[in-house]
C-alpha cells in the first residue's frame, strides 16, 4: 500500500520540519531584536 508509507513518510519530514522550526524561530527573534538595537543606537 504506497499511500501508508508515503505518509508515514510525510509525517516524518513533517516532524523534522517543526523541530527545526522551534528553534529557527527563537533564533530570528533574537537577531532581529539585536539588529533592531543596533540600528536603533
Amino acid at each position: 500500500m504506497a499511500s501508508a508509507n508515503d505518509m508515514k513518510a510525510a509525517e516524518k519530514t513533517y516532524g523534522g520540519f517543526i523541530s527545526l522550526l522551534k528553534w529557527a524561530v527563537p533564533v530570528i527573534a533574537l537577531l532581529a531584536l539585536i539588529i533592531v538595537v543596533v540600528i536603533s543606537s
